[in-house]
């Protein structure tokens, strides 16, 4: 979505840019492209194969950039507070990882169930698989999946375990396929069960919501987040994020009652509340973007 990315942040020569979710590169490069010749970006990821890609991707534009390896939720630990002009986050996964089997983000082909966005980390989805209880297994199939029955494939999945270990991406997909068999769905079964596992194991909600108010911080008054998600699970962190800092009030003991509704400046507007979607030659060029929703916010002046 680098037309969406660019109309909302605006870059222009002076700019300071961050993209809190770097990949390969391919936002950032715009971003400077198009902020040239005095615009910066700072950019992170989890990924340090993504960092390395995208520092290469990016050596055109030596001297405008920092890359570095980390979270974007602690982006604020190393950008100076409301020194940047607009902030992007492209969540999710992205197609390099699912076209390493050896990452094991997807059951395409086959590889070791790995699913760690930072591979120095020590929780992999065969060890979540292999220790979490059957209630934890299927709390997150359904909390970051939205898996219907999933105490019956988490009971399946405690069963299968004792007599043979879940350590690989096609043993899981076959093992979804035999409970639920495909008959004609477009969709795979082991689909949203895997990425309620790669959430899980990456905790994405609550990098997510910390990466937010990091956003927030880093963010002159005026510059622009921009958040493009995939799912309805970080979508809706971000629309409730957006919904409760766009309000001029907070509430008592987190009711909305009107009588306890205690006045305070807002911190943020909507820019585009309603998400802008794909257009027709991006879904055409890149049929994984069809799921992308992308929207954007405003930081306002303190009073």
């Amino acid at each position: 979505m680098v037309a969406e990315v660019l109309m909302a942040l605006r870059p222009k020569p002076g700019s300071l840019l961050a993209d809190g979710t770097v990949g390969g590169g391919g936002h950032a490069a715009a971003l400077l492209k198009a902020s040239a010749p005095s615009g910066r970006l700072m950019g992170c990821d989890r990924d340090g194969q993504a960092v390395e890609a995208a520092k290469a991707r990016l050596s055109e534009y030596q001297g405008r950039f920092e890359i570095r390896q980390g979270n974007y939720a602690e982006m604020a630990d190393w950008i100076e507070a409301e020194s940047c002009d607009g902030v992007l986050l492209d969540l999710g996964v992205s197609s390099p990882q699912l076209d390493w089997p050896e990452r094991g983000f997807s059951f395409q082909a086959d590889g070791p169930l790995d699913m760690r966005m930072d591979q120095g980390q020590g929780l992999t989805a065969a060890r979540l698989i292999a220790e979490a209880d059957a209630d934890e297994l299927a709390d997150i199939f359904w909390r970051l999946g939205g898996v219907e029955q999933s105490r019956q494939l988490a009971r399946e999945i405690a069963r299968r375990r004792e007599t043979q270990p879940l350590e690989r991406t096609r043993q899981l997909a076959e093992l979804m396929e035999r409970i639920w068999p495909r008959a004609g769905r477009k969709t795979h079964p082991a689909t949203k069960v895997f990425q309620a596992l790669r959430m899980a194991v990456n905790d994405e909600t609550g990098f997510l919501e910390r990466g937010l108010e990091a956003a927030v911080r880093i963010l002159k008054p005026g510059g622009r987040l921009a958040a493009i998600t995939f799912h309805s699970v970080e979508d809706r962190v971000v629309k409730e994020f957006g919904r409760r800092l766009s309000l001029d009030y907070e509430s008592a003991a987190g009711v909305d009652v009107p009588e306890l509704r205690r006045p305070r400046p807002a911190r943020l507007r909507w820019v585009w509340r309603k998400a802008l979607r794909p257009g027709a030659a991006e879904l055409r060029a890149n049929p994984r973007s069809r799921s992308a929703q992308c929207r954007v916010l405003e930081k306002l002046k303190a009073e």
